[in-house]
């Protein structure tokens, strides 16, 4: 090699990550009650539809179930956008207040605990192995995978009416 040869050591340039779409719902049927999530992913002309649910639950938590259920299905890094009906959910993740509510021992106040614990902890895990965005969306309005992820989640709900499934979380906070 001459002296006016030149290598470039530096790493090419890091790949894009693939890109996925996550429409997520939740449902109760009574609140608390039997209750199902829903979520529909999208990567490119790839789509897969989930569903489940619980014999005894809240429409939160099943909207928290579908966040993490959805994310939990991606098997590598990705650059996630996820849509749920639910401002719970994204506020609380884009307003930091879950994060807050982690550095103060999840609690919300002085004397409220912060609920669904058990779901935050996992969703901020869930949240890290990903570049996610979420983004809320009007639920029973025009957007058509929502609507599907709706009817996802009443399926959910329906069928764990007569279910031994148990929400363990939930349960185990409200001493069932």
């Amino acid at each position: 090699m001459d002296a006016q040869t030149e290598i470039n050591f530096q790493n090419p340039a890091k790949p894009e990550l693939p890109e996925v779409i996550i429409y997520t719902d939740g449902a109760c049927s009574g609140n608390p009650g039997s209750g199902g999530y829903g979520v529909v992913l999208i990567a490119g002309d790839k789509r897969r539809e989930l569903y489940g649910g619980f014999r005894l639950t809240t429409n939160n938590r099943m909207e928290m179930t579908a966040a993490i259920e959805g994310l939990k299905a991606i098997k590598r890094e990705c650059k996630v956008t996820l849509y749920s009906d639910s401002k719970y959910l994204v506020d609380s993740v884009i307003k930091g207040w879950v994060y807050n509510w982690e550095k103060k021992g999840w609690m919300r106040t002085k004397t409220e605990r912060a609920l669904n614990v058990d779901l935050w902890k996992e969703l901020l895990i869930m949240l890290k192995k990903h570049k996610v965005t979420l983004k809320w969306v009007k639920g029973h309005a025009d957007n058509v995978e929502n609507q599907i992820a709706d009817r996802l989640a009443v399926k959910g709900s329906t069928e764990a009416k007569n279910s031994s499934l148990i929400d363990a979380g939930f349960e185990a906070q409200n001493r069932f």
